[in-house]
């Protein structure tokens, strides 16, 4: 029996559309920071008396399409392992599931981590990382701390994460307003499966994506607040663009979205650095430095409960519990 702890990421340079959804491949590299504040604690045992597995989240059956996630991963640690029994999973969530805040990155994560441990399986972290893709392709992010880049690769052993900076000793942090934490109407799934084959913007959102690769790495590495928040601030809204363009058309922001981003162009005007970023979801994380937090929560307040703001660090890889 093993327990693992995953934590979020927060794709600043996103991941939105698969070439291979068998295999969970992007069509472009993307760059995210772990974070502190969600996490998952999972543990699995094998066991012999099992007559199927079983996966409870927060105490109730998994279903549906996580449950043939789920699955998919214990399948692939059972075929490396060599193990014949069936799994009892027990995963907590300490993140809203389903509302656009990686919890699947987290879940992931942690399946892979705790399932191939308690299988005797001894991996390293990118082996992790492909084990974990094939539940949810944000997942293979979750495996490091820091920043991470995940390799789009063109088959299932060249897709996989690697550390750019796991120990983040310079200010940044986000500042998650939780506008939604409900289940979304469109699931991420959904969402990339309908951009691909139906709006005109995808071609381009790929073409540019895959452009701030490498100005994010350098931007990262310099420690430089204002060229990350810049380029992933772009890199978001381009991404949501692509979802006016499908058929039918829809979009992930509710008004209070909208008005948060507002708010942070023009507390942007101030002088003050600060970047916003939208995952497939309503709600907005704020990059920026620890030492404007007080005066950007304030200023948000006006449109959101403060304590719907919740602040995020950089955050630790896999842990076992």
């Amino acid at each position: 029996m093993t327990t693992a702890r995953a934590h979020t990421n927060i794709a600043l340079l996103k991941y939105w559309g698969k070439k291979n959804t068998e295999l969970i491949l992007p069509y472009n590299d993307s760059i995210s920071l772990t974070l502190d504040h969600f996490y998952t604690d999972t543990t699995v045992d094998f066991v012999s008396s099992l007559t199927d597995d079983e996966i409870l989240v927060d105490d109730q059956p998994l279903t549906g399409s996580g449950l043939k996630r789920a699955k998919r991963v214990l399948n692939l640690i059972r075929e490396q392992s060599g193990i014949q029994e069936n799994a009892s999973v027990h995963s907590t969530n300490h993140v809203p599931t389903t509302a656009g805040l990686a919890s699947s990155a987290s879940a992931f994560a942690a399946l892979a981590a705790a399932g191939s441990k308690a299988a005797g399986l001894d991996l390293s972290d990118k082996e992790l990382s492909i084990l974990a893709r094939h539940g949810s392709g944000s997942a293979s992010r979750s495996i490091f701390g820091g920043f991470v880049q995940w390799h789009a690769g063109h088959d299932s052993q060249s897709s996989h994460a690697q550390s750019i900076q796991s120990a983040v000793d310079w200010d940044i942090n986000l500042i998650t307003a939780l506008v939604d934490t409900k289940k979304k109407k469109v699931s991420s799934t959904m969402g990339m499966q309908a951009v691909v084959k139906t709006s005109p913007f995808f071609p381009a959102w790929v073409k540019s994506a895959q452009a701030d690769v490498e100005p994010m790495k350098t931007a990262i590495l310099n420690k430089n607040l204002a060229n990350l928040g810049t380029i992933a601030e772009n890199n978001a809204m381009r991404m949501h663009a692509t979802t006016f363009g499908a058929v039918p058309n829809f979009t992930y922001f509710q008004p209070q979205t909208l008005a948060i981003l507002d708010a942070v162009r023009n507390i942007r005007k101030l002088g003050v650095e600060c970047y916003s970023t939208v995952d497939a979801g309503p709600n907005v994380k704020i990059i920026c430095a620890s030492s404007n937090n007080e005066l950007i929560m304030d200023k948000l307040a006006t449109i959101i409960n403060r304590n719907q703001l919740l602040v995020c660090k950089p955050g630790p890889g896999i842990k076992y519990l």
